[in-house]
């Protein structure tokens, strides 16, 4: 796909940037507010959260859970949310989740600032990986970053998906997919695929909890 380079770059992105990765949970105020919602929001059972990151939220995660399953495709961010996370209940898998399909199925799918990530052209097959990892009456909740985002972002233009450019401290600069979803347009757009959401805007965010269709796809 044309955006394969794209995303070989955001990996490449986050995998360096490792040790930046938490900084703007201690530079905002807004995203330690996006924290303390987890206690309010549906999540039950067994949890499988998507592109974990350095483990945020994967311990408030584990908090409400049976047990959580946290997934990311770099191994360096990786290794700080284990260092993180004590919690036995907590399995980390390292996989990219372009590729990855969950062996099993979970009462929640959880992805907290992820879907900005996902290339348009690959949001129904993303959106039919969470179908099939859910089991029957499961949700799946996301978190990310509304249009009003945007103004804080290096907007790139004439990439092959929604891009922004992002530096590191040693200077280094990474492409990487940044879609900024419009809660009305994602509410149509998830209907249109079979899914029923509720998403609220929360500051320059949004929360999202959603019920796949019967039949995933």
């Amino acid at each position: 796909m044309d955006d394969d380079a794209l995303l070989a770059e955001q990996m490449a992105y986050y995998r360096a940037g490792a040790a930046e990765y938490d900084r703007p949970y201690t530079e905002y105020e807004d995203l330690r507010r996006l924290l303390a919602v987890v206690d309010d929001l549906p999540i039950a059972g067994d949890v499988l959260e998507l592109a974990c990151g350095t483990g945020q939220w994967t311990a408030l995660l584990a908090a409400r859970a049976r047990s959580v399953t946290a997934v990311d495709a770099a191994a360096e961010v990786l290794a700080l949310a284990r260092a993180r996370t004590a919690s036995p209940a907590v399995q980390f898998l390292e996989a990219d989740l372009f590729e990855w399909q969950p062996p099993r199925r979970y009462d929640t799918v959880f992805f907290a600032f992820w879907l900005s990530h996902v290339p348009p052209r690959r949001l129904p097959g993303f959106w039919d990986t969470v179908a099939t990892a859910l089991a029957p009456g499961g949700k799946a909740i996301f978190i990310d970053d509304g249009p009003a985002v945007a103004a804080e972002e290096e907007v790139l233009t004439n990439e092959p998906a929604p891009a922004a450019l992002r530096r590191l401290d040693d200077g280094s600069q990474y492409r990487i997919v940044k879609v900024f979803h419009d809660v009305r347009t994602l509410t149509d757009d998830l209907t249109a695929l079979g899914w029923s959401a509720r998403i609220k805007p929360l500051a320059g965010n949004f929360i999202g909890i959603a019920e796949p269709p019967t039949t995933p796809g």
